[in-house]
Formats: structure tokens, sequence, C-alpha cells
């Protein structure tokens, strides 16, 4: 039976007036555990713009567990978001595959469980999406009957959320789902009651745990051997109540018994010198746990972990984990401004941040978030390091400041001249990498807020982690704007107007790498006709785009002296082979003649280019050619005349246009004929925006696209 948690979730439970009637998405994600013999799961809602993945509903474990995903963003590596990006089911069968496919969720819980991922969504619409999980012990596959049964109660809950949604009856968080046992009436009672008189007697610690770690039951062996009354344990946290419990390495061994739903144990010291033995017998409404003197433990075993005066901890370990590899994951430092602000700002409770760092002794503002209005934060951008603000101070010497109210902050700043920024209460982090400062983190929090010693610790640590990640991050971008800043002054800045002719351009680089490559595209005039050409060079770096900018040079200083297409390409080959490179070009280049409307075409293992016809039909240039440039120097370039009445249109472009892993090149090269015949009529511009489109939209592209629109004009 699944019962409602005592409120310790943050969840909020449903608005009053939402009709959608009972509890939706607890209703829906019992009946799939209960269906599915699953021990633990999870509703998600999607909202925002961009959109998030939100967790709204859990049952069967606690929230702390899924606490690194509290909000999930579409691009992540985790199950729930790949499962909505590509509107499929994901089963993870066990833990070494988790590690494989998921490993930043390995690292948080290195634990034997399985797990399946849902979209919940209609033909049209995604919801948000599910996840169950089952102990390490299940098979390692879902049956096809478990399958199909799993997808159809999605769809059953999408169609509910669908109906929601067009009554515009919104649909909120729900309280979290814990399993609960029932006993059956007077006899069960006291037969519950005679358990419990017998396990008072009993010579050995019991206890018994929720889901939270909260104590039920406690017999008086317990008691004595934790060195606290059974009557004071009810009720509380064990790791609370027995502050020498409270450790990361007794806490993995209990969300381990939970999660994998297998008896773990573990010893501990209790001060000054007695060891006990824990064993954890998991159930899917929580733990029981058998506590006895250890036996054998020598004092060369470890040392007791130190005994806390403050026994909660601001950070749990799964969170420091969990953080740690999405550091590591962040790439600029837009990446790691907003890890802060999704990850540790809330962790912490700041509700707003500013990331700073310097350039040429003036302060840098590298990304804030929570300033409504961000002339509060940007009015800083080149402050002189020798101003004495707190950020400057920081920022050069290295040392954390805490500031708890803003009278604190006037006393120690008095000749600070800003405006208030509508926070009370601050915490400037230095960020030092490698022994020295990149830059300083600002936590602003909307109350006056104290900074105990430990909470100082733990900011300071974060601060530390940050630091690395926002050091690499600085020297990605640096390396970013000069590869960018390369890739421009390689590729023609406009494209020279030629008579008789429209013509429009367009470049995308790969996502991977350095966002630079060595596809290229120009349109040379030459007289009373014009060249044009387009290519790619292998790679997506530096040399491929220095090899590109030769390679272009080449093709405009050989068309220039009057060279037929057949020898610029053979002349660009020789080039290539005598530059001794071991990268291969592949080109297509074609001279013009309005006047003839014409076009006289070579192609070097080029794509094909497209030819739609002024009345709208589209066809593939199947050109003669030769091999790839830089291979052969004895290759030759037959060409091949191709006819341009007034309003055909030539469409050349590089192979990331239509070539994709998994893609059939074929079917891709039809799909860019079809999209050219129906929008061939668009101005020039409006036709290359809507060609590259679905690429420009992409998340990830894996090679650069570059694309060279030419029409003929209808004669005036």
């Amino acid at each position: 039976m699944v019962g409602v948690s005592d409120g310790n979730s943050p969840a909020q439970p449903p608005a009053p007036g939402n009709t959608v009637g009972r509890p939706v998405l607890s209703l829906a994600l019992a009946s799939m555990m209960e269906d599915s013999h699953a021990h633990a799961g999870a509703v998600y809602l999607l909202s925002g713009d961009p959109p998030v993945l939100e967790l709204a509903v859990m049952a069967g474990l606690p929230r702390t567990f899924a606490a690194p995903w509290e909000r999930v963003v579409l691009n992540s590596n985790v199950p729930v978001a790949d499962a909505v990006r590509e509107r499929r089911l994901v089963w993870v069968g066990g833990e070494e595959e988790m590690a494989r496919r998921y490993p930043r969720v390995a690292v948080v819980l290195p634990y034997p469980f399985a797990l399946v991922a849902l979209p919940v969504a209609t033909g049209s619409t995604v919801f948000g999406a599910i996840f169950l999980t089952w102990p390490g012990t299940r098979s390692q596959e879902l049956s096809e009957r478990e399958r199909e049964h799993l997808v159809s109660a999605c769809g059953r809950l999408a169609v509910r959320l669908e109906r929601a949604a067009e009554a515009q009856v919104p649909v909120h968080a729900e309280p979290d789902l814990l399993a609960a046992p029932t006993l059956g009436g007077v006899a069960g009672t006291l037969g519950a009651l005679e358990a419990v008189r017998m396990a008072a007697r009993l010579p050995y610690g019991l206890c018994s745990l929720d889901l939270h770690a909260k104590v039920g039951f406690a017999n008086a062996a317990a008691g004595e051997l934790l060195g606290v009354p059974a009557s004071r344990l009810l009720g509380t946290h064990l790791w609370t109540s027995v502050p020498w419990l409270n450790d990361p390495v007794y806490e993995d061994r209990y969300r381990a018994a939970l999660l994998s739903q297998q008896t773990t144990s573990f010893v501990a010291l209790r001060p000054p010198g007695e060891w006990l033995s824990f064993r954890l017998y998991p159930s899917r409404n929580g733990l029981s746990v058998r506590i006895t003197r250890a036996r054998g433990v020598s004092r060369s075993a470890g040392t007791a972990p130190p005994v806390r005066e403050t026994p909660s901890r601001l950070v749990t370990i799964s969170q420091v984990v969990s953080l740690t590899g999405a550091l590591s994951e962040a790439v600029g430092v837009r990446d790691v401004v907003e890890l802060i602000a999704d990850e540790i700002a809330p962790t912490v409770g700041s509700q707003a941040l500013v990331v700073l760092g310097s350039r040429a002794g003036r302060l840098h503002v590298l990304g804030h978030r929570g300033y409504p209005d961000p002339y509060t934060v940007e009015q800083f951008e080149g402050m002189p390091l020798t101003e004495r603000t707190p950020g400057t101070q920081v920022l050069k010497s290295g040392v954390p400041a805490f500031i708890e109210s803003w009278d604190q902050l006037q006393r120690l700043y008095p000749a600070r001249r800003t405006t208030p920024d509508g926070y009370a209460a601050w915490a400037f982090l230095p960020l030092i990498a490698s022994g020295r400062s990149v830059g300083t983190c600002v936590l602003a929090y909307a109350e006056p807020h104290s900074f105990p010693t430990e909470e100082r610790a733990v900011l300071t640590s974060l601060a530390g982690l940050v630091a690395q990640a926002l050091d690499r991050a600085l020297l990605y971008d640096a390396k970013h704007r000069l590869a960018h800043g390369l890739q421009e002054a390689l590729l023609p800045r406009s494209l020279p107007a030629l008579p008789g002719m429209e013509t429009a351009a367009r470049y995308l680089p790969a996502t991977r790498g350095m966002d630079i490559g060595g596809d290229f595209y120009d349109l040379v005039p030459a007289g009373g006709t014009a060249a044009a050409v387009i290519g790619d060079v292998q790679g997506h770096n530096v040399t491929a785009a220095g090899l590109m900018g030769q390679v272009r040079t080449a093709v405009r200083a050989y068309t220039a002296v009057g060279q037929p297409p057949e020898e610029v390409m053979r002349s660009t080959n020789r080039l290539l082979i005598d530059f001794g490179t071991e990268l291969f070009v592949s080109c297509l280049y074609l001279r013009l003649d309005p006047d003839e409307r014409c076009a006289v075409m070579a192609r070097a293992g080029h794509p094909p280019p497209l030819l739609r016809r002024p009345d709208g039909r589209v066809r593939v240039l199947d050109l003669a050619g030769g091999p790839l440039l830089g291979i052969d120097a004895a290759a030759g370039y037959p060409t091949t005349r191709v006819g341009l009445p007034p309003g055909s249109l030539l469409a050349l472009y590089t192979d990331g246009l239509v070539e994709s892993p998994g893609a059939d090149f074929e079917e891709a090269l039809a799909d860019l004929g079809r999209r050219l015949g129906e929008a061939g009529d668009l101005p020039l511009d409006e036709l290359a925006d809507a060609l590259v489109r679905h690429e420009a939209d992409a998340e990830e592209r894996l090679d650069d696209i570059a694309l060279l629109l030419l029409r003929a004009r209808e004669s005036s």
C-alpha cells in the first residue's frame, strides 16, 4: 500500500481548485510501481523557457536521493532527459551499464539497481517524464509486455495532463509517496504489540527507520548500545540523535541498502573505544537495524569519525559528488555560472549571484543571476581594482568575506559608492586555482544571514571546486575567441554583387571542439564572368582552418590569372601535394557566365550540387569529377556544362548538411531537394535560413556546414 509522506518533502500539495481530480501524478506513479513491482520512482513535469524537467512527486525513496536532479535541463546526460529528448523508453539494467552510459549518476549512486525512464507525451506534446527503479537482483532486461505496459501507462497520464492543459487547469507538484505497512484489524494490532514486547526483551539492539532515517521504534538495548535513551531516539533522525554516526561512510551504507534493497552492514566506533556492528535489513517502507557489539575489531581498523557539534550538513556528500561531476563537464564561463546558479546557490540558500574576474587591472563581470535590474551588477564592470569594495578586496587578497547584513556592509565599507542591490547579506568567495586568483563568486541572500564556522568552511570548499572549473572555462573561452576570429578572417565577410545573379551563403561550425573547421565557400568576380567555390578540409581544428585559408587563396589566384575550371582544380591539387599535408580536401568549383546563362563545373570528391529549375522541379547534378584534392598529383578533373535559365537556382553545400550518424545519405539528399523545391521561391536569404534551420537549432553538430545559393535573375 502507498501512503502520503509526513511532510518532510519540499513538494507542494495540489492547489485548491485543481479540477483534474485526485492527485493524478501520485496515483499514476503508485499504479505503475504496483503493476511493475518497482520499489521507487518519480514523476517530472516539463516547464519553463528554456524547458526544464522539475521533480513533481517521488515515491519509495527520500527525495534527498534525487537532490542533484531536482531540476534537469534537457541536454543533461541523465536517463529522464534522454527519454524526453529522444521520445523513447530508456532502460538501464544495472550498475555497470549505468557507469558506462550515465557516469555522473553512477558516481552519485554507485549501487546495484535497475532503472527505466519514459517520456510522458502525446503525439504532439511532451508533458514530462517518469522513472522507476528496481533492486539489482531483478533480470537485466524488460520484457516486451513490461515495456508495452509502462508505455501505455505513461500515455494515459499524458492524455489526462493534455485534458487539464486544454481546460487551463494547472497540475502542481504533489506530496511524495512512501510505502507504509498495513495491519489487519484487532488481531493485527495485538500481534504488533506482542512483537514490540518481544523485541524489547532481546539482548541486542533493534530499531526501525523510515525512508527519511527517522526512528520509529527502538528497544532498550539499542538505546543502551548507542548511549541515548530509546525514548529520545523516537521520531528523530538517527544521525542527529547519535552525532558520532553522522558520517558520509555510514550514510552511504544506509543509501545502498534502500536503493539496492539488499542487506548491508558496517562497524562504527562509539567514543571513546567501543566498536559496534550495524546490520541494515531494507524493505519498501524503510529499514530494520540490528546493533551488536563488534567482536575482533582491532584498534588499527580506523579511528572514530569526529563528533560534530552541528550534526546537520549544509551540503550532502551526494551533492558534492554530483557537483564535482557537473563542474568537470562545464566547458565555458557561461556553463560555470549557470552551474553555480542551478546547483550551488539553491543548496546554500542564496537567491542571487555574481561571478567576477579581472582584466587589465579592472573588475570584469563574468556572469550573474537573480538581479531583476542588470545595471545593479553591470555598474561594477571596468571598476579599478584599487577601489575599496568587497569584490575587489577579495579578488586581490584571496581571503573570503562574509557580510551578514546591510549595516555591516556600510560599517566595513563606508566609502562604497553604489546603490543597494536589494539583498541583505553576502558571501564573497575567492576562486583560487593553482595558487592564483581567477575570480570571485558573490552569493547574495534576501534576508540577513549569519555564517557559522561550518557553513563558511563548506562555502570556501565549494569555491575551490568552482575555481578549477572557472580556470579551465576562461582558457577555453579565450581559445574559442581566437578560433572564432580566425574563422571569420578566413571566410568572406560578404558576397560580391554579380550581374544577373542573386547570392546568399551560410556557415555553421561544428558544436564539438573549438567551433572552427575546414568548410569554406567563396565568390570571385573575374571580368565578365565569376567563379564560385565550395569545399571541405578534413578536421575541425586550427590546422584544418589554416589549410582552408590556403586553398581559398590559391583558388582565387588561379581564377584571377584566367585558368579554366579544370586547370584551377589541377593547380590547387598539385599545390596541396607540394605542401606535404596529410589532410585532403573535397571541392566543387564552377565558372559562371551570366551572358551565356550557364555554368561550367569541376568536382573533386564533393557532394553533388542541386539545381532547382524555374518550374520548381529539383534534380541532383551527377557531375563527372576526380578524387579529393591532395591525393594524386596526376589526377584530372573533367568539367560539366550546366544551363542556368532565368529563375533557376543552384545549391552548393558541404556534407555536414546531409550527413549525420545513422542517417542514409540518399534519403537526406532527397529531403534537402524536397525542401529546396517547396521553399525555392522565397527570397534567397530566407531560403538559406530555411535550409539550415534544423541544423542551426540542433544541440549538437558533429560537422561544419557551408551553404552557397546562386539564383539566375529574370531578364529585366
